[in-house]
């Protein structure tokens, strides 16, 4: 099977796997490490600056350097909560571009803005969609392509299937990416085979060596099958696709009838979306890193992971990842 596609073209990437932009899973080692394999890493900047401590210029040339100068991407996060968050987001692009990097990711919201500021440096934008009418907004942006997240998703999670997916935004002409359910070298080469130009991969990179996700996080993911994976409102409002932990079982995954309400009205939606953010970020910090009292205590933990636990049996270095996935593609009779 051919590894050039449009999107090892447009990443300049040998391989067609993203890294995908993890909050707050994404260290600079991670993102470097993939990178480095032959992938394409991706900086999640919320991840880089508040949970890693990193200075975001310093934190960029050190994924930089850990990239072995391999290209690297960056997810800027476009929605427009507040004025001050969106001049952070520019600024941060505008850095970015110019440290050199050319590949961006763009979720929740229109991505014009980064497409025209992108664009004339020669950087190429894919936004995350999980069905048409988003995907429609986003080639009327001006995106080069989509990261199709579907069903098997961890954290916010789509409603389709991969196949379903696929046939539905396949007809719009722009690479797709496939974002959730691949956690194997078999279902890196049969989403290939579907037609997607590239896999994205979260939960299978969080179980490595590289990142710094707390030891009990990542056996977690080794040890769970597909009926682990459930969805839960109380973490952010919208269905989050979690491991459910005893903590997750014993809270519930639906939010009240007072928040439900507050959700659907057009003046209360922006303060109780704010809300559950503050408290969404505390509480993935807090259990994911490792450096929380309750980080290793399963009574406590909310753990994202998507479908892909069901093929993940170890802990393994994510040179060694990358390289079995494209041995098994390079293998594979063509589709």
């Amino acid at each position: 099977m051919n590894l050039d596609t449009p999107f090892t073209r447009h990443s300049g990437v040998s391989v067609p796997i993203i890294g995908g932009p993890m909050f707050p899973c994404s260290n600079p080692e991670l993102v470097g490490a993939v990178s480095a394999a032959g992938g394409l890493g991706v900086l999640q900047p919320i991840s880089l600056t508040y949970i890693h401590g990193h200075e975001y210029r310093a934190g960029v040339r050190l994924i930089k350097q850990l990239a072995g100068g391999r290209p690297f991407g960056m997810n800027a996060l476009i929605e427009a909560s507040s004025s001050t968050y969106h001049q952070r987001m520019v600024r941060w692009v505008n850095i970015a571009l110019e440290e050199g990097v050319r590949f961006f990711v763009t979720s929740l919201g229109n991505p014009r803005w980064v497409v025209d500021a992108v664009t004339p440096h020669g950087g190429v934008v894919y936004h995350d969609v999980t069905e048409r009418k988003w995907a429609d907004k986003g080639r009327d942006a001006g995106v080069h392509g989509l990261i199709a997240v579907n069903a098997r998703a961890g954290g916010h999670s789509g409603s389709r299937s991969p196949e379903a997916l696929y046939q539905e935004l396949a007809p719009l002409g722009l690479p797709l990416v496939c974002a959730g359910g691949v956690g194997s070298a078999d279902e890196f080469v049969a989403a290939l085979r579907l037609g997607y130009a590239a896999v994205q991969m979260g939960t299978r990179f969080i179980a490595t060596p590289e990142c710094t996700a707390s030891p009990a996080y990542q056996q977690a993911i080794v040890a769970a099958t597909e009926r682990d994976i459930v969805h839960t409102e109380r973490l952010s409002g919208v269905p989050l696709a979690v491991i459910a932990t005893p903590y997750v079982r014993r809270v519930g995954t639906s939010v009240g009838p007072l928040a439900r309400w507050l959700f659907r009205g057009r003046r209360t939606k922006r303060l109780i979306r704010t809300w559950y953010a503050l408290k969404a970020a505390w509480a993935l910090k807090r259990s994911a890193t490792g450096r929380g009292r309750f980080a290793d205590d399963p009574d406590r933990a909310i753990w994202q992971a998507g479908m892909s636990v069901a093929s993940i049996r170890a802990i393994e270095p994510v040179a060694t990842i990358v390289r079995q996935f494209t041995d098994a593609a390079r293998q594979a009779p063509p589709p």
